[in-house]
């Protein structure tokens, strides 16, 4: 099978700062990755650097078969760990936004997971509980039929009763052949989902592999070999 992402010996820093350090990865399509470590790990530098908002200092980034550029935004789906929307559009306006704005979004799905989640297409966003905009944002990205979705603590902000619902959403709105990556600090409720993991630790990857695979080796779940692997950290 071919490798959706491919990063050799990627290296970017700030100053005197290695936020990733020689870090070489390979994704295949048809994965749900947990993208986890500490804070100040390097997750989120990771994740820019494969959208290109950021460019490597050293290395090569590959997103099936293109360098970060005008044709991966075309194919990766981003939600960002920050709002990026503007408080005074309303729902339905971020939607008619996205529909102009990326050719595969589906605007009926989304319309159809906001409805499921209670949220109202003419409420304005400013008049959303923090929740409910990251459950917007999320509406919006997973509704693009994107190969590389890119998710940045995509249940940080929200209650545990919708995180099961939101699971569910990033589980049926990506293909057999798209890939999505999730950074989250919250391990154990995203285990049940995930095909792989990989660890990172001060821009190092220091662990990587199937999830079914780690926890038959070191007899543990994905999130107490994370608590073991960063216990001293």
């Amino acid at each position: 099978m071919t490798q959706l992402l491919q990063l050799h010996h990627v290296t970017k820093s700030y100053g005197s700062h290695l936020a990733v350090n020689d870090m070489s990865l390979s994704i295949k399509p048809g994965k749900i990755v947990g993208l986890l470590g500490p804070n100040g790990s390097g997750k989120t530098t990771l994740i820019k650097l494969i959208n290109g908002l950021l460019q490597p200092d050293r290395g090569d980034i590959v997103i099936d078969g293109f360098r970060p550029s005008i044709d991966t935004k075309k194919i990766i789906s981003y939600l960002p760990d920050t709002t990026y929307l503007r408080d005074n559009m309303r729902v339905e306006e971020v939607l008619s936004f996205f529909q102009d704005f990326y050719e595969d979004f589906d605007r009926q799905k989304a319309e159809q997971l906001l409805q499921d989640l209670s949220i109202r297409l003419e409420e304005k966003l400013k008049n959303l509980s923090k929740g409910n905009k990251e459950k917007v944002q999320l509406v919006l990205v997973m509704s693009r039929k994107a190969k590389l979705y890119l998710l940045d603590e995509p249940i940080g902000g929200v209650d545990p009763a919708a995180r099961d619902y939101i699971l569910k959403t990033i589980i049926n709105n990506y293909s057999k052949d798209a890939s999505v990556i999730i950074s989250t600090h919250l391990i154990s409720d995203i285990e049940p989902i995930l095909d792989e993991v990989v660890f990172i630790k001060d821009g190092q990857l220091i662990l990587t592999g199937s999830v079914d695979d780690l926890r038959e080796e070191h007899g543990l779940s994905i999130d107490s070999l994370f608590r073991e692997t960063f216990k001293n950290y």
